[in-house]
């Protein structure tokens, strides 16, 4: 896929891997639209580009149903097409299902899995438009692998991979790609809310700068999935072939986290 002159809407884009994204592609010479939460993340990312200059900021919050209906209008209002759409917001709550709150579970298949949906739709006319229009969706190895304390996430990231190997299968008479990426765990402000889990299961975090560098290269090549290069693109086969061999390995390790995380 040729970056650069391209227009790219990504989402997350105020920290995080988004932010890490933004500054990737803006050094391959993207314009960038760069839309989340909070005003301030985004115009921080926007400063911290190659060029600031070719990019937009796009305050609005993905978990509100009517603002993410606001959305087309304001990227139509902004580019006659886009070339690549990068649903990579995401939110994460981790915890026993049994105490869980409902509402966690709520926001996480909002975020996760409808918002990148109902965008997607919201901008297909754009994509189309483009010639190369490329949908890029930010999963997990947890969408592969499922954890214990991480089932609804893993649920929601499950389904974002199932949607997106329908939606390619869907989109490739209309040359739209479909990309899905399934980094692991990432040094982000998400990873800081469920820190004791990171250290109770000795999970080995990427920086956002190193998954960003990776998913790029991915993008480029119009690779279908993207995965760690890691060990992980290893389980997630194994996961696949032989699931128990998974089974028990990860109920081990649940259970040696388990004594960890007791007081």
């Amino acid at each position: 896929m040729q970056l650069e002159g391209a227009v790219a809407l990504i989402t997350g884009a105020g920290s995080g891997i988004g932010r890490a994204l933004a500054q990737e592609l803006s050094r391959r010479g993207c314009r960038l639209l760069l839309l989340g939460r909070r005003a301030g993340e985004l115009n921080n990312t926007r400063q911290m580009l190659v060029r600031p200059d070719l990019a937009e900021c796009l305050p609005l919050d993905l978990a509100d149903s009517e603002q993410r209906g606001l959305l087309a209008g304001k990227v139509a209002a902004l580019t006659s097409h886009l070339d690549l759409l990068i649903n990579n917001a995401g939110v994460v709550a981790a915890g026993d299902f049994a105490t869980q709150p409902e509402q966690d579970w709520r926001t996480m298949i909002e975020v996760n899995l409808l918002a990148p949906m109902v965008i997607t739709q919201a901008v297909l006319p754009l994509l189309k438009a483009s010639g190369q229009g490329r949908v890029v969706n930010v999963g997990s190895m947890f969408g592969d692998i499922a954890f214990p304390c991480f089932a609804a996430y893993s649920a929601s990231k499950f389904a974002l991979r199932g949607w997106s190997e329908a939606l390619r299968r869907e989109l490739a008479g209309d040359g739209i790609g479909v990309t899905y990426c399934a980094p692991r765990g990432t040094r982000t402000a998400a990873a800081d809310g469920f820190a004791r889990y990171v250290q109770a299961f000795r999970m080995t975090l990427d920086t956002p700068e190193a998954v960003a560098a990776h998913l790029v290269a991915g993008i480029a090549r119009e690779a279908r999935d993207i995965y760690p290069m890691g060990p992980e693109r290893l389980f997630a086969l194994i996961q696949r072939l032989f699931p128990r061999l998974i089974d028990r390995g990860v109920i081990g390790q649940f259970r040696t986290a388990r004594q960890r995380m007791e007081p």
